[in-house]
C-alpha cells in the first residue's frame, strides 16, 4: 500500500512538472509570435527613438503610438514630422513652446487628444544623470535630479514654476539666494519651497549635503593648480 502511494504521489510530481513546463512553452510562444507579428515596414521602427535636442534623454516609441494605439504612419509622416532621422531635431522651433503651439507632438498631446505636453513628463523625458553644479552666487552648489527623481518627484513639481527648464537660468536671477531659499523667508522660492522642514529636510541645516565649496568643485571638475596638484588640496 505504502509503495502504490509513494508511486502515485511520484507520477502526480511528473505530472505536474510537464503540465507547467507546457504552461512556460506556451507563454514563450505567445510571447515570442507577438514579436514576430511586430512589421516595421507597418508601424514604424521598433527601437526606441532617442532625441537629444533640445533636451537629452527625450524618448518616443513608434510601437506604443502605432501598434498598440492604432495610429498609421501618415498620422505623423510628413504633416508633423519629415521622414527622416534628425529631421526635427535641426528644427529651430523644435522645442517645448512650439509643442504648446500645436506643432509636432503637441499636435495629439494637446490635454484632449492625449494628454498634455505639459504634463506626464516621464513618459517621453528621463532624468538628467549628470550632477548640477552652480557657481552662482557661491561657488558650488550640486543637485542630483536621479535623487529627487527616484523619491517619485515629477519634473512638473520644479519646472517651470520653481526653475525654468534651460540651463544656468536660476544663476542669472537677482533673487537665486539664501535669503529666498531659507524656510522662514516671506517670500520662498526655488529648492525653500520644498525644504522647508515638513516636505524635506530645512534649507538652514544639513549644508553640506548641498554646498561641496570651492575645493570640492575643483576635485569633481579635476582642476588642479598652477603646479599641477590636486586644486581641492592644500
Amino acid at each position: 500500500m505504502k509503495r502504490r502511494t509513494n508511486n502515485f504521489l511520484a507520477l502526480l510530481c511528473i505530472l505536474t512538472l510537464s503540465t507547467l513546463l507546457i504552461t512556460a512553452n506556451n507563454a514563450l510562444s505567445t510571447d515570442q509570435g507577438s514579436n514576430e507579428k511586430y512589421d516595421e515596414d507597418t508601424y514604424g521602427p521598433a527601437e526606441r527613438i532617442e532625441f537629444h535636442h533640445p533636451a537629452k534623454q527625450t524618448f518616443f516609441d513608434h510601437p506604443v503610438h502605432t501598434l498598440a494605439l492604432g495610429l498609421e504612419c501618415d498620422s505623423c509622416h510628413d504633416g508633423l514630422f519629415e521622414m527622416e532621422a534628425g529631421a526635427a531635431e535641426a528644427n529651430d522651433d523644435f522645442n517645448m513652446k512650439s509643442l504648446a503651439e500645436g506643432k509636432y507632438c503637441g499636435a495629439c498631446h494637446d490635454g484632449t487628444t492625449a494628454f498634455d505636453a505639459n504634463s506626464n513628463c516621464g513618459s517621453c523625458h528621463t532624468a538628467p544623470e549628470d550632477t548640477i553644479y552652480f557657481t552662482k552666487p557661491v561657488t558650488a552648489v550640486i543637485f542630483d535630479h536621479t535623487s529627487h527623481s527616484g523619491l517619485g518627484i515629477g519634473c512638473e513639481e520644479c519646472h517651470s514654476e520653481l526653475f525654468k527648464m534651460k540651463i544656468g537660468d536660476a544663476e542669472t536671477k537677482a533673487d537665486f539666494t539664501m535669503k529666498y531659499i531659507y524656510h522662514d523667508a516671506k517670500e520662498v522660492k526655488y529648492c525653500g519651497v520644498c525644504h522647508n522642514g515638513e516636505i524635506a529636510f530645512p534649507s538652514t541645516s544639513r549644508c553640506n549635503v548641498c554646498h561641496i565649496g570651492v575645493k570640492g568643485y575643483n576635485r569633481a571638475k579635476g582642476k588642479t593648480t598652477g603646479n599641477g596638484e590636486d586644486a581641492g588640496h592644500h
